[in-house]
């Protein structure tokens, strides 16, 4: 693909999102996806809490939910760590004005216990409910949101789609694990809230977004992919600052690590294993990265490596 096409795309992906934010189309219309069309099923909470989906999830909340399993090793981290991004942009709002949802698909394993769990490797904050069931309710709650149903054979393939709505209204978004942390914020604060809430963050990085000289594919993949749990000179996050990364590794490790980082923990990589315990033992998540992205990757650090020695920090 030509670098040209490419930034086409990423110019078609940010005016969707930029659409999106705005003015977002109900998944379904007619005032159909609240009341009954919900299974009050029961469910039990990370704290072995027994609720129901209607009455105790649902009902007059404005709510954000997706679908992962404790024991994933690809999107359902990055997907965690944009959903921690939308918590610490809500702040004290998640509990009160919105409320948040993570569901196991896994729930034969996914114990109240292991949810805990994952939830301290996350550092997940207050407000933030972890459920497990039982798997054909699950299933149900998964096609009344229309999203794919699991198959229990093929966990890695389950639907990652965040769905993003207000019971009362029913006004629901589908909405999908690389979106931009402050428009998922956004949609669940304000737009979702008929606009009665201010906005979270900024906007204003859209605002810019047409320049297309500011952008490149390794940029693109380090906001979508990587900077949920890092950054490049801001600090450690999940996971560690990146800033020198590029120059401190050898680049077949660095390009392996990106690509396979699952196959290398599990073959005990010294230096792998001794990131883990340093950072709660969250494992990084293989994203499904090619060689090129990987190249595009490592040049975008090179590069930001460069932009903060020129400005002498």
């Amino acid at each position: 693909m030509t670098d040209v096409r490419f930034l086409r795309l990423i110019l078609l992906g940010v005016a969707a999102l930029v659409l999106g934010a705005a003015a977002p189309a109900p998944v379904e219309s007619g005032g159909r996806w609240h009341g009954s069309y919900f299974p009050n099923v029961e469910l039990t909470t990370h704290e072995g809490k027994k609720v129901r989906l209607y009455d105790d999830v649902l009902r007059g909340k404005i709510v954000a939910i997706n679908f992962i399993y404790t024991s994933c090793g690809d999107v359902c981290p990055l997907d965690t760590a944009q959903m921690r991004q939308v918590h610490t942009l809500l702040g004290d709002r998640v509990g009160k004005d919105v409320f948040m949802y993570s569901i196991s698909v896994d729930p034969e394993n996914d114990t109240p216990e292991k949810m805990r769990r994952y939830m301290r490797t996350f550092d997940v904050g207050k407000g933030w409910t972890f459920l497990t069931g039982k798997r054909e309710d699950i299933a149900l709650i998964q096609r009344k949101l229309g999203l794919r149903i699991i198959d229990p054979k093929n966990l890695t393939d389950h639907d990652t789609r965040l769905m993003l709505g207000n019971e009362k209204t029913g006004q629901w978004l589908k909405r999908t694990p690389y979106d931009d942390p402050t428009v998922l914020a956004n949609l669940l604060a304000s737009t979702l809230n008929n606009h009665a809430a201010t906005q979270v963050g900024t906007l204003a990085a859209y605002k810019t977004a047409g320049e297309v000289k500011n952008l490149s594919r390794g940029q693109y993949l380090f906001q979508t992919r990587c900077a949920s749990c890092h950054t490049v000179g801001g600090g450690d996050r999940l996971g560690p600052d990146l800033r020198g990364v590029a120059a401190a590794r050898e680049r077949s490790w660095l390009v392996r690590w990106l690509k396979e980082p699952n196959k290398m923990i599990a073959e005990k990589d010294p230096i792998a294993l001794a990131l883990m315990a340093r950072y709660r033992n969250l494992p990084m998540p293989n994203l499904s990265l090619n060689d090129d992205d990987a190249a595009a990757l490592i040049h975008y650090m090179e590069q930001q490596d460069k932009a903060h020695a020129e400005m002498g920090h």
